[in-house]
């Protein structure tokens, strides 16, 4: 089987639903409050386990009760945990996060976490490394090995170069942030594949994924419509799912199709993580 390391931020999520988000100094009441495991590459690792691939998560967890509960939810997933960095209580990852009940959009404020370096046994025999915006860092001294590499750029990461990542996987707004001179979803993704990525799958939400291999050829996945509880981690588990599909050789049209697929299920919880399907569960709901 082929094996994926995530690599990045591990987060014990605070998520309290509230009725819209707060202005400055406003006080509202929340309507539930779910603790939950959270974190980008942690999340990414959980979808690609719960679709049936070989997940490990590596990076830094505290060693505090935070830490085990982050660890104890992944363990639970079936992620390999065997990698993961302890670090001194009360400096691993954490978030609060608001959920507004209308729209199911959120406001997220995380503790950052400090640079980490990997040794070289924790992505030994990895088929694919996947790296957030606290991963790409330390996966730095190991571009150019048997590793291919994939990128989750919806966050911003300093000096990010492209001619050695594999599948590169921003948001459709980041690209624009990237390139400036650009706006439509083919030209930003043309542009990504000549600064030297393999593969450029750009998302926007709801309304889908553009994805390309080869220049001139742009493959457009429409979103799908679920009933939105909340947004949080649609994204991980998107760039997870689209992960596990191309990995085992799906194409590229497919493997979106599949991750668009998976990231939309994954709102109908509060948290990130609860709904995210099955392999099962999405082979059945996409073959309606």
């Amino acid at each position: 089987m082929t094996r994926l390391v995530f690599l990045g931020l591990a987060t014990m999520d605070a998520i309290a639903v509230v009725p819209r988000l707060p202005g400055p100094d406003e006080r509202l009441e929340a309507l539930s409050v779910v603790h939950a495991g959270g974190g980008i590459a942690a999340t990414a690792s959980v979808a690609a386990a719960r679709l049936g691939a070989s997940a490990a998560f590596v990076g830094p967890v505290a060693d505090d009760e935070e830490g085990e509960r982050i660890l104890a939810g992944l363990y639970a997933e079936g992620v390999d945990v065997s990698g993961v960095l302890r670090v001194p209580a009360g400096q691993g990852g954490s978030s609060v996060i608001l959920v507004d009940q209308t729209t199911g959009s959120r406001a997220i404020a995380t503790r950052p976490l400090v640079p980490f370096a990997i040794p070289p046994g924790l992505v030994a025999g990895a088929d694919w490394v996947h790296v957030d915006h606290h991963g790409w860092p330390a996966v730095v001294p190991f571009l150019g090995g048997p590793a291919r590499i994939s990128v989750d750029a919806g966050n911003p990461i300093p000096d990010l170069v492209l001619d050695q990542v594999d599948l590169y996987v921003p948001t459709l707004a980041a690209l624009r942030l990237r390139y400036p001179a650009a706006t439509a979803p083919g030209e930003l993704v043309e542009l990504a594949l000549a600064d030297g990525a393999r593969c450029v799958v750009a998302t926007d939400g709801e309304h889908g994924s553009y994805g390309s291999a080869t220049p001139g050829e742009l493959v457009v996945a429409p979103g799908i419509a679920v009933d939105v509880r909340s947004t949080l981690g649609a994204g991980d588990v998107f760039h997870g799912a689209l992960l596990v599909a191309i990995s085992r050789g799906d194409s590229l049209a497919d493997g979106m199709r599949f991750a668009n697929a998976a990231a939309a299920l994954s709102c109908r919880a509060v948290d990130g993580r609860s709904a995210i399907p099955t392999a099962a569960e999405l082979a059945v709901w996409l073959s309606r």
